[in-house]
């Protein structure tokens, strides 16, 4: 029940906040914003998510995941209900890259994380997994039926009704995580779910790790590097998907169409990513994903037009599939080694580095095309920010702690 309560409230919250990508089009043709000003919001959004993971991980280690979920619940419906009025880019910046991203995180991985940890113990990559993998469902869909959405009704009806959907799901969802608050020990639960759910026996952890022993370590600090990488990597390409396929002239709706299937690979990818981690090591699957991305993101600079639709297809299948599968093998990583009371805590302040790099490369790449006319830069950018995770990755198998 836990489990698919979290999968749930994650794919509705990836849904929300990842069509952001298609109303950047809608912004771009209604206010004649540039790609720099109009990815400022995603940017801030970015970055807000990263250092919003800590306090967050604080208060879901202290409130439990049910009280986090309606408190972002109601923050993610008023923000979507106040951008279907906003006129100005700072109401945009403030709607979506504060009040809703501080909703989004409230109801994302950070919070499911600690318990799944311990129900999971000996199978967390894979339980970890199948929660992230809710983030290729809800992207899979925002980019079509955002676009259909806008299409036929106008942006800002298409944030009323998303606001209305929001205020509706709250409670069920939260209802869900009754009595999550305080989770039994993985050595206590009984049943046959249970124990085949815990059947892997683990250690013990021999110390409760605090924020500061964690940041004491190397791991900890290249495990940072990786996230910071990985959001540099992926940020470079995915906000502004659909805005270069259409600059290559394909048509919006195919576009998303192609873009939204791509996410949706992404489901299977997470999963085989993290179950596989269990088995092979976090490291050497993270570094696997990030080989198929770095294809996806090459088969993108091969595009020139609008006859290119293999090379679309390529790069939306395999820069998609792999799209957050380095996520569960990170967040695994960090419970792996710092396991105990304040895992939300520690893990919080990690993810800070996945909100730096995705707050770069999303306002980044707009940049770019503002000063030269293309995203060719930036995908270059994002496979440089690949090899280097791959190499900070496989530094975190060898590092002592």
């Amino acid at each position: 029940m836990l489990l698919g309560g979290a999968f749930l409230t994650f794919a509705l919250s990836a849904a929300l906040m990842h069509a952001y990508g298609v109303y950047l089009l809608a912004f771009l043709e209604e206010f004649g914003w540039t790609r720099a000003d109009t990815s400022i919001a995603y940017a801030v959004s970015q970055l807000v998510g990263g250092f919003i993971s800590w306090p967050i991980g604080v208060m879901v280690d202290r409130l439990g995941p049910r009280r986090l979920l309606v408190i972002g619940g109601v923050l993610l419906a008023a923000g979507l209900y106040g951008s279907a009025h906003a006129s100005q880019l700072w109401h945009i910046v403030l709607l979506y890259g504060v009040v809703m991203t501080i909703g989004g995180n409230c109801l994302g991985l950070v919070v499911f994380v600690p318990i799944l940890s311990r129900l999971f113990a000996g199978r967390r990559g894979m339980a970890i997994s199948i929660v992230q993998s809710a983030s290729g469902f809800g992207r899979a869909a925002a980019a079509p039926f955002g676009q259909i959405a806008i299409s036929m009704f106008g942006w800002r009806d298409a944030y009323v009704f998303q606001a209305a959907l929001m205020a509706v799901l709250v409670l069920p969802l939260a209802a869900l995580f009754r009595g999550a608050e305080r989770p039994a020990p993985p050595s206590t639960s009984s049943g046959a779910a249970a124990s085949r759910a815990t059947a892997p026996t683990v250690n013990p952890p021999v110390r409760a790790w605090t924020i500061t022993d964690a940041m004491a370590t190397s791991q900890f600090w290249l495990l940072f590097l990786v996230y910071l990488c990985t959001g540099l990597g992926s940020f470079f390409v995915s906000l502004h998907q659909l805005a270069f396929a259409v600059d290559m002239g394909f048509d919006k709706l195919y576009a998303a169409q192609v873009i939204g299937f791509g996410a949706l690979l992404s489901v299977v990818g997470i999963v085989m990513t993290g179950t596989v981690s269990d088995h092979i090591g976090r490291e050497l699957a993270g570094i696997l994903a990030y080989g198929v991305s770095i294809l996806g993101v090459t088969a993108a600079l091969l595009i020139t037009g609008p006859d290119d639709h293999l090379l679309l297809w390529v790069h939306s299948c395999l820069f998609g599939i792999t799209w957050g599968s380095r996520g569960p093998t990170i967040t695994a990583k960090v419970a792996d080694l710092f396991p105990g009371p304040n895992l939300g805590a520690v893990l919080g302040v990690v993810t800070i580095g996945s909100g730096i790099g995705a707050a770069a490369g999303s306002w980044g790449a707009g940049w770019i095309f503002d000063f030269s006319g293309s995203y060719r830069l930036a995908f270059w950018l994002s496979i440089g920010a690949y090899v280097v995770g791959s190499i900070a990755y496989w530094a975190v198998r060898r590092a002592a702690p």
